[in-house]
């Protein structure tokens, strides 16, 4: 069935056929949608919002597996550096620390005439190196008898002092009297009456 309307227009006006199914599709009341509708609507509205999620949790991911590696080669630099650092410093105390008990051994010789028998006589019993263990002394003028293989000696077998020997085990805390032997490349040792302090491996 059709209505028939008035068009307007310049050069006059003429009636147009309308089909009544558009007009009443025009004025037709919007349908409210029932809870199960907008139940589904809120699923789907979710499953979106949760694919969205899971794509931003996944770039963060990505970015946290990226730090993660910076971090690990950072440390891979880092630490060695470090604790090759850190072991010098701790050379140097130990260097600091001979050179210290060295000025109170020859200060006991001026006032006794002889070289004491132990750190115990200078109060320095059981001073320790700074890697806790305790320093190693030993008098060579006059050398006590049975105590001639603890004598600290260079790649040449000869003893690397001739008044006394002072010296740290270093940061393995092994040692042995030849400064060849592998346990005491990284001693500090007294060389030369005193005019040499350092690693064993530098002497």
């Amino acid at each position: 069935m059709f209505w028939l309307f008035r068009q307007f227009s310049l050069g006059g006006s003429r009636f147009v056929p309308v089909a009544r199914t558009t007009l009443a599709a025009a004025h037709r009341p919007i349908a409210l949608k029932s809870p199960a509708e907008k139940e589904n609507d809120n699923d789907a509205s979710r499953v979106c919002s949760t694919a969205l999620a899971s794509s931003r949790s996944g770039f963060t991911i990505i970015e946290l597996l990226v730090a993660i590696a910076v971090v690990a080669a950072l440390a891979a630099i880092a630490v060695p550096s470090y604790q090759n650092y850190r072991n010098k410093a701790l050379v140097a105390q130990a260097v600091s620390d001979i050179k210290s008990l060295d000025v109170l051994i020859t200060q006991y010789y001026a006032d006794n005439a002889q070289f004491p028998d132990s750190l115990a006589d200078i109060g320095k019993a059981g001073m320790l190196d700074p890697w806790k263990k305790p320093y190693q002394y030993l008098r060579l003028s006059p050398l006590d008898p049975g105590k001639s293989g603890q004598v600290r000696k260079d790649k040449n077998l000869v003893p690397i002092n001739a008044d006394f020997d002072l010296y740290s085990k270093g940061k393995d805390g092994a040692s042995s009297p030849p400064l060849t032997a592998q346990a005491s490349r990284d001693d500090i040792v007294r060389g030369s009456n005193g005019r040499f302090v350092g690693l064993g491996a530098d002497f």
